[in-house]
C-alpha cells in the first residue's frame, strides 16, 4: 500500500512510519523540518522524505498527484494549545485549512484513497459526564481544539457528501520515547523528563485530578487497526480507558527517579482552558480487535530509559 504520512518525523508520526515500514508499505513522509530526522531509526531505509510545509498547497498537491497514495494519514499541524492563542490565524492554516485541502485534493483527483485524521481529546473541552465516548458533546476551550474539531467535521462532511473513505482517531494523553520536551505540548513526557533530569516536578491542584494515559506503542497499534479495519466515516478513541490520578503519577515517578514533588497553585490560564478529569470508554476500537497492552509502570520505565540514552531530547 502507498501511504502518505504528514508530520511523519514527529512523536506519533515517526513511530507510525517505523511500524508501517515493517509491514512493507511504500511510505512517503511530508515534514516541515528535518530537525527530527533522527526520530526515524537507521534501519528504516526505504522511505521518501519530503521537506515541505503542509500549508504550501501547490507543492503538496503536486506530490499527491504524482504519488497517488492509497492512504493519507494526516498528523501535521500545530499541536500546542498555547501557540494557538499566540498565533490563531496560523493555527487555522496549519490545522483546518490543511485538512480541507487534502480532502479536496482526494475528491478532485477522484482518488481511491483512505484519509485518516489524527485528532485529540482537547476537542471535547470539559466533559460533563464520564467516561467520554464517541457521542460525547464537544465544547473545546482552546483555538487548537476548535480547529481540530472543525477538521473532524470536514472529514464527516466529505464522507457523507462525496463518499470519501475517512476515519478520525482521537488520542488521550499519550507519552513515550521521541516526544519533544515542552511543558505546554506534552505534559506527561515533560514531567517524566523533569523527574529524571531536574529531580523535581511540579503538579497542579495537589495531583487531585485524573487523566487517561496511553503509551505510544498502543497508539500505533490502534492507528494500524483503523487503517486496516476502520469503517468508513467513523471516529475512534485511542486510549487506555483507565483513570490515572496525577498524585499517583507523582508517586510512580518518585519511585523510579527519587525526584521531589512540588504542588504549586494552578495558573489562571490553565484554569480557563484545562479539561479537568478525563477518562474515555474505548470499547468501539476494541471491537475491531485492538486493546492497550502497556502498563503505566512499564511505559514510564521505557520512556525514562529512552531519555537516559538520548540526551539530545
Amino acid at each position: 500500500m502507498k501511504i502518505l504520512v504528514t508530520g511523519g518525523l514527529g512523536f506519533i508520526g515517526s513511530h507510525l512510519v517505523e511500524s508501517l515500514y515493517k509491514k512493507n508499505h511504500n511510505i512517503m513522509v511530508l515534514t516541515k523540518t528535518l530537525s527530527k530526522k533522527s526520530n526515524i531509526p537507521k534501519s528504516v531505509k526505504k522511505i521518501n522524505i519530503k521537506k515541505i510545509d503542509i500549508t504550501n498547497f501547490n507543492k503538496v498537491g503536486k506530490i499527491i498527484e504524482n504519488f497517488k497514495p492509497d492512504a493519507i494519514i494526516h498528523l501535521a499541524g500545530n499541536t500546542s494549545h498555547s501557540v494557538s492563542f499566540e498565533k490563531p490565524l496560523q493555527d487555522v492554516d496549519s490545522n483546518t485549512k490543511t485538512t480541507l485541502f487534502l480532502l479536496e485534493k482526494i475528491k478532485n483527483l477522484n482518488l481511491s484513497c483512505k484519509f485518516i485524521l489524527g485528532s485529540t481529546f482537547i476537542v471535547i473541552g470539559k466533559p460533563k459526564k464520564l467516561p467520554v465516548t464517541e457521542n460525547t458533546p464537544c465544547n473545546p476551550t482552546t483555538i487548537y481544539g476548535t480547529n481540530r474539531l472543525a477538521s473532524e467535521h470536514l472529514c464527516k462532511i466529505y464522507h457523507k457528501v462525496y463518499g470519501i473513505n475517512t476515519n478520525i482517531f482521537r488520542i488521550t494523553n499519550s507519552y513515550g520515547p521521541r516526544e519533544q520536551i515542552v511543558a505546554n505540548k506534552n505534559a506527561v513526557n515533560f514531567l517524566i523528563h523533569q523527574a529524571l533530569t531536574k529531580k523535581k516536578i511540579s503538579i497542579y491542584n495537589n495531583g487531585e485530578f485524573f487523566r487517561d494515559l496511553i503509551y505510544v506503542d498502543d497508539v500505533i497499534n490502534g492507528i494500524n487497526i483503523i487503517l486496516k479495519k476502520g469503517k468508513p466515516g467513523e471516529l475512534y478513541w485511542i486510549c487506555s480507558g483507565k483513570k490515572l490520578w496525577f498524585k499517583k503519577l507523582a508517586i510512580i515517578l518518585q519511585k523510579f527517579t527519587n525526584c521531589k514533588i512540588d504542588f504549586p497553585l494552578t495558573p489562571k490560564y490553565t484554569r480557563k482552558v484545562d479539561v479537568g478529569n478525563f477518562v474515555v470508554n474505548n470499547s468501539k476500537l476494541k471491537k475491531l480487535g485492538w486493546k492497550p497492552k502497556v502498563s503505566i509502570n512499564h511505559g514510564i520505565k521505557e520512556t525514562l530509559e529512552f531519555f537516559e540514552t538520548n540526551s539530545s531530547f
